[in-house]
Formats: structure tokens, C-alpha cells, sequence
């Protein structure tokens, strides 16, 4: 009988976070898009995660990438924040590297990757008008 529940309570958990993953994907979430001359600034939606919100904001000057920076990371837990703060220096790196979302996933950080790369594609989409 307690395994039942058990597994019923994991089946749940499961279908809430895949469904607000599912939610936060969308990229009608996108909060701004500012353009000032050549440069342009825009904040992706936040993705959610199993523990917590990723939000990307990029920069793109002359039509490169110039600047991306993580405004919310997974932090429900020591070792979510521990991790996604070591990875997030290193999407920017990728980001900046490849001027596109196509990055490398993180080892030890890959729902932090994903999310960080969907956010940072629908800036992008959003920058470009689409």
C-alpha cells in the first residue's frame, strides 16, 4: 500500500513538472525587447525547471552576440544553486563562442543547459522579429 502512494506521488511530481516545463518553453513569454540604434537588448522567458526558473537576457550589438547574462538560475537547493552558477559562466562562454543558442551542454548541468539554451532562443527569435 505505501509503495503504491509512493509511486503515485512520483507520477504526479513528475506530470507538474513536465507540464511547467512545458508552460515556461513558450516564447510569447518574452518580457522586453529594447532597441537602441545598432544594439539591441532582449530578456528571454523563463523556463521552468524541477528546481527552479532559468531567464536569459542578451545583448546583441551589430548584429552579434555581445553580452548574455543569467537573471534567474535554479536555486531551490545548496547544490541547484552550486551547480548552476558554476555553469552559467560557461553557456555564456559557449553563447558568446558559437553567437547562437546551438551551446554544449554542461556536464553535471544539463536541465540548467536546456533551459538556459530555450530561453536564450527565444530572445534571439524575438530579437529577429519572429
Amino acid at each position: 500500500m505505501r509503495r503504491t502512494g509512493i509511486v503515485l506521488a512520483a507520477t504526479m511530481l513528475a506530470t507538474l513538472t513536465l507540464l511547467a516545463t512545458k508552460a515556461g518553453a513558450k516564447s510569447g513569454n518574452v518580457a522586453a525587447v529594447v532597441r537602441a540604434g545598432a544594439n539591441t537588448t532582449v530578456t528571454g522567458p523563463q523556463i521552468a525547471l524541477a528546481h527552479g526558473m532559468i531567464q536569459v537576457r542578451v545583448t546583441i550589438a551589430d548584429g552579434r552576440i555581445a553580452d548574455v547574462t543569467a537573471l534567474q538560475l535554479p536555486h531551490d537547493n545548496p547544490d541547484s544553486w552550486n551547480t548552476s552558477s558554476r555553469a552559467a559562466p560557461i553557456l555564456r562562454s559557449e553563447a558568446l563562442a558559437s553567437q547562437s543558442a546551438d551551446i554544449n551542454v554542461v556536464s553535471g548541468a544539463t536541465y540548467t543547459s536546456r533551459g538556459y539554451a530555450r530561453s536564450l532562443q527565444a530572445a534571439l527569435d524575438a530579437a529577429n522579429g519572429r
